[in-house]
Formats: C-alpha cells, structure tokens, sequence
C-alpha cells in the first residue's frame, strides 16, 4: 500500500544526472578552475563520480586546507562555465509535467550549490515548485520530511539512503554513476532506466 505523509502528492527529483546532464558543464568548470590555479585536475574523471558534494572531489586535487577556498572559486566560476553547456536528461521536464499535471509538488532536493542549481532549472526551462540544495545523501531527508515527499526520484545510492531515511519511496534512474543492480542493492524500492518511463509509473503508483 502506497502511504501519503502529506495529503498532496509531493516527489523530491535529484538534479545532477537525473534532471540534467551536467557532465559538459562542470567539465568546462573544472578546466577552468585547473587553468585558473594552475593546478592539474583530470576532469574527464571528476564526471564520472558526480553526486557528493564539491570538497568530496576537490579534495583529490588540491590540498586539505585550500579545499574550501577552491570550492567558492568554483561555484563563483559555475555560472560561466557550467550552465549554457548543460542538457536536461530525456524525459526530466515530462517527470516534473506528470507529477503536476497529477495536482502534486515537485521539489528539487540537490547537494549543489542551491544558486547555480536554479541556474540550471531556469536555463533549462524545468519548472520545480520548490528548489533545495547543498543537501546530500542522508542529509536530503530533511528537505524531504519538511516538504512532505513521499516519492524520492535519483540516481545515486546517496539518493536511495536519503529517501529511506526520510521514509519515502526510493525512485532510482540508471543514469548516472551507479548501475541498476548497485542502486538495488542499497535498497532502491523501484528501478527505471530512465525518467521517460517515470509517467507511466507514476501512473500505476497513484492507481
């Protein structure tokens, strides 16, 4: 049986590699970031692991004391760099429609940086009823609680921890980092290829 925690059908998305497809944008950040400071980075790597926090993966470039200061740089270079590169992932701005169209919220709960995070939204003309971010794995349960989700969509096994914690369904997508058995594994309760099949789900979990 499907419980509601609020009375209105609210799902939480993560952003990076299940709405959007940042890879190019944060590619090109992090060159720039590299031949900013002159310090080497190999961003063809960093894109591989993309769902932690920033510092998670400064910090295998730069010094434990510069870490912080490189991540404001960063995010201060993000919208230069990283917005206008970046695609929405195949069906994002569908999943958002139907959760919408059902008379339900869609919450974005995000460990980016919130302000480039509504960058991106805007770019990408996704429109979320309510934007969090700087919130990651476990962490996101508290956006999740305080906007009542009972659906928790992503596509990192940070994502499933943070929705079973906030005891919602954990919605997985195989789109980024973490395949379809690992996102099981961690205790995902569904798993989609993608967000073009999250509609139709969508659909059966509200019948």
């Amino acid at each position: 049986m499907a419980h509601m925690t609020s009375p209105v059908l609210t799902v939480g998305f993560d952003l990076d590699m299940t709405l959007i497809d940042s890879r190019p944008g944060i590619h090109a950040c992090y060159l720039a970031l590299s031949e900013r400071t002159g310090t080497y980075i190999d961003a063809d790597l960093a894109i591989t692991r993309l769902g932690p926090p920033l510092e998670e993966e400064l910090v295998n470039w730069f010094p434990g004391d510069q870490v912080a200061a490189m991540a404001d740089v960063y995010r201060e270079m993000y919208p230069t760099h990283a917005i206008t590169g970046t695609l929405a992932m195949a069906g994002a701005r569908e999943a958002i429609a139907a959760v919408q169209a059902a008379g339900g919220r869609a919450v974005v709960v995000t460990a980016k940086y919130e302000p480039n995070a509504k960058l991106h939204l805007k770019h990408l003309g996704i429109a979320a009823d309510a934007v969090i971010g700087g919130l990651w794995a476990e962490r996101k349960a508290e956006a999740l609680r305080e906007y009542g989700a009972g659906v928790y969509v992503g596509d990192h096994t940070g994502d499933v921890r943070g929705a079973r914690i906030a005891e919602a369904l954990s919605v997985a997508v195989s789109t980024g980092p973490c395949d379809a058995e690992e996102l099981r594994a961690a205790g995902a309760d569904v798993v989609l290829a993608d967000l073009t099949e999250f509609p139709a789900w969508l659909d059966r979990y509200r019948s």
